[in-house]
């Protein structure tokens, strides 16, 4: 079983790999060479259902199954138990995490069997097809050597060794090219809940629109909504390689094996590229309901200020007026005092 789990929007690579060391994991077993796009590690699966925490220390005696970590908040998890994977991502790998969302957990889940009796892989359906016979032209390279161009001066058994290794280690590369697919898919996965929970949110204002009724939204929850949207636009198109036709994790070795067909292969048969316009297509949706409710906080906004005007101008000309009430108050009070004793005046002068 191959398993895809999506718990963040990020994981800081080398925080990862300073957790996994500290839990006893080696990073990178068989040396390919693809870190900081990808953290492989190698994690000891029990030989019966029996939980057990994830250890890094390995032994001979018990099978192990291969963990992919990738940047985009991804774990993919080859033939290790449901428990340890849990584990693993919830507990362990928690603390390297950026905006985790483990109540939103995505997971994705693939059937995958080795084949030794082909070269090369594939997928049909739901199921991984791993061929893990080497390839008889990566033989003869193995047997050359790279200085005089002749066989390598060594044993038999040196040299089924090292063809072994090398197969081990096309094997995991193969399996690092699905499983970047599969990330890819989940965290694709991701995005389509955050924007569904989205639609969620915002699917009366249509409705309130089409009655000419007022939108009860206030300015905390329209900039909420603002925030959000362009939060998973940003994911999707700036943030992540999701639309990248080929990560930057093959470019070393993609004319050596041919990995960009597998991960290609994986988009396929998950419809990602189909997923993707979708997605755009909903956001352009969900950008014009944005755009709607940016409108209404705007009008509400001018509303506001055209009242506060409307307050201040009020205080204005209603101070004027009480200043000519005082004005006029106190001219009355001395004409009727000049009224009151003309006679003083007039003795007065005399």
């Amino acid at each position: 079983m191959v398993t895809a789990l999506c718990a963040a929007e990020q994981f800081n690579i080398p925080r990862v790999t300073k957790i996994l060391e500290g839990e006893g994991y080696k990073i990178d077993p068989y040396r390919t060479g693809l870190l900081p796009q990808v953290v492989h590690i190698q994690i000891p699966v029990p030989p019966s259902d029996e939980v057990v925490e994830p250890k890094g220390e390995q032994t001979s005696s018990i099978e192990y199954g291969d963990v992919f970590i990738f940047p985009s908040g991804t774990v993919v998890a080859w033939s290790v138990p449901e428990a340890l994977t849990s584990h693993l991502i919830t507990k362990t790998l928690l603390p390297a995490a950026e905006n985790a969302h483990l109540e939103q957990l995505e997971t994705e889940d693939l059937e995958y069997l080795e084949d030794p009796s082909r070269e090369n892989s594939s997928i049909k359906g739901d199921i991984i097809f791993l061929g893990t016979r080497l390839q008889e032209s990566r033989e003869k390279v193995d047997e050359m050597d790279e200085n005089t161009g002749g066989p390598k001066e060594q044993s038999d058994m040196d040299f089924t060794l090292n063809s072994t290794q090398r197969g081990v280690v096309d094997t995991i590369l193969a399996k690092i090219a699905f499983s970047s697919g599969l990330a890819r898919s989940t965290k694709l996965a991701v995005l389509e809940s955050l924007l569904s929970n989205y639609f969620d949110s915002t699917r009366s204002i249509p409705t309130l629109l089409s009655r000419g009724s007022r939108l009860p939204f206030t300015r905390s929850f329209i900039l909420r909504k603002t925030g959000q949207l362009l939060s998973v636009r940003a994911q999707l198109n700036l943030y992540s390689e999701l639309t990248d036709s080929l990560p930057d994790i093959f470019w070393d070795s993609r004319h050596e094996l041919g990995l960009e067909g597998y991960y290609d292969q994986v988009g396929r048969a998950l419809d990602v590229g189909v997923r993707i316009k979708t997605l755009n297509e909903k956001m352009d949706y969900a950008q014009e309901i944005a755009s709607v409710l940016r409108e209404r906080l705007s009008e509400r906004h001018g509303l506001v200020l055209e009242w506060m005007i409307i307050a201040l101008i009020a205080v204005e000309v209603g101070f004027e007026i009480l200043r000519l009430w005082k004005e006029k108050k106190e001219k009355g009070a001395m004409m009727a005092g000049k009224d009151k004793f003309p006679s003083r005046h007039v003795n007065a002068n005399n």
